[in-house]
């Protein structure tokens, strides 16, 4: 088999799609293709892009010509209707001669080509979930989309509820779409607070001694009813074991930081803002407890990642969090803010519950590799010649 992986969102350091991204790359290297071709905006690749020598704490690394295009054509309806023309059709051009391949578009998109198309959709937030996104995204990927629906053989989704979504909201046909599990990194993984130390003081930080939760700061992420839960904990509770928020910031956020602002004055949380990957598995690993109150999720990969690091969690029972969380982690009602804090108490006072939540994620977390993924993406590519 020939394949041509889109890995535009190959971008260090790697979060959400971009590490689905990469691992997929390696995995499908290893796989005894015929031939892999990596395409990164309208060039073929023999290799995934290295990491960059320096790591850097500031933020990732900087944006493609293409993905600085797409950021502009995702605030401008002009620029939108622009490049969601030019930008497909020179991909489109780059491919032709190499029909005898399958395009497999990671993020959404699909080009115009003749030969076998497999795309990945990660989630149905702009459709679903459209106020928790700036409205010229929306509008963008929602176009976007719509095209990829017009062009793929066969679709690719995060979990069996997207998958079922999709074929739901679209009427697309059931049997073709596979569900594919992530992974989360091999650097999420239990450690003893003797190694977690030196990187935890530099940030202030104990092991066990607060409670994590990562994710863009944005509507989506639900932070607003976390902080709510939090803040009606008894104050001494809050104070020993403080909320720590790493994530960058986002759309519709500024309401959020002010609060958090406050919180911070008031010592019972600290904002990290971007937190480097060679940083974050640490952090991870030094929780009490991680807490994931999202309202909509394509995935969830943080849930993944905390269960690997030997973390109880906490996340919300909406969209795909309970099948990815597979019994392991405690559920809460995304819209109910003492019913979180009571969890959060409980979670934080009882010693025996937290031993339990740990050994039943990681047990949950081992159930998942990125071998199965590259597994199953390579079924779904025989699937999809099937198909045509």
């Amino acid at each position: 088999m020939k394949v041509i992986l889109s890995i535009d969102l190959i971008r260090y350091p790697l979060t959400g799609i971009g590490r689905y991204t990469y691992e997929l790359a390696r995995g499908l290297q290893q796989a005894g293709l015929a031939d892999l071709l990596l395409m990164r905006d309208v060039r073929l690749l023999r290799e995934v892009p290295p990491r960059p020598k320096v790591a850097t704490q500031s933020g990732p690394e900087p944006a493609t010509l293409r993905i600085r295009l797409e950021n502009v054509a995702r605030k401008s309806r002009i620029a939108a209707g622009v490049y969601g023309t030019l930008v497909p059709w020179r991909r489109g051009r780059a491919l032709v001669g190499r029909e005898d391949y399958l395009y497999h578009g990671t993020n959404f998109y699909l080009p115009p080509f003749a030969g076998i198309s497999v795309a990945t959709i990660h989630d149905l937030s702009v459709y679903l979930w459209p106020q928790t996104h700036p409205p010229e995204r929306v509008r963008y990927m929602r176009k976007q989309i719509d095209k990829t629906l017009k062009r793929a053989d066969f679709l690719i989704t995060d979990t069996e509820y997207t998958r079922q979504e999709v074929a739901s909201y679209f009427n697309w046909p059931l049997d073709r779409i596979r569900a594919v599990h992530l992974a989360s990194a091999s650097e999420f993984y239990p450690r003893a607070p003797e190694q977690l130390q030196p990187a935890l003081h530099k940030l202030g930080l104990q092991p066990g001694g607060y409670v994590l939760f990562t994710g863009t700061i944005e509507p989506r992420k639900n932070l607003a009813l976390l902080l709510q839960a939090y803040q009606q904990l008894p104050a001494a509770l809050r104070q020993r074991c403080p909320l720590v928020v790493c994530g960058h910031p986002g759309w519709a956020s500024d309401d959020l930081h002010r609060r958090m602002e406050t919180a911070q004055r008031e010592g019972w949380l600290h904002y990290l803002g971007f937190v480097d990957d060679g940083v974050l598995p640490q952090l991870m690993a030094g929780a009490r407890l991680f807490v994931y109150p999202s309202l909509y999720e394509g995935f969830g990969l943080p849930v993944l990642e905390a269960m690997a690091s030997g973390v109880p969690v906490i996340c919300s029972n909406a969209s795909t969090l309970p099948e990815v969380a597979g019994g392991a982690a405690v559920l809460h009602d995304p819209q109910d803010a003492d019913g979180l804090c009571s969890l959060l108490r409980q979670g934080l006072e009882d010693g025996a519950l937290l031993a339990q939540a740990r050994a039943a994620g990681l047990a949950r977390a081992s159930e998942f590799s990125w071998q199965n993924c590259v597994r199953d993406t390579l079924e779904a590519y025989s699937a999809a010649r099937r198909a045509r």
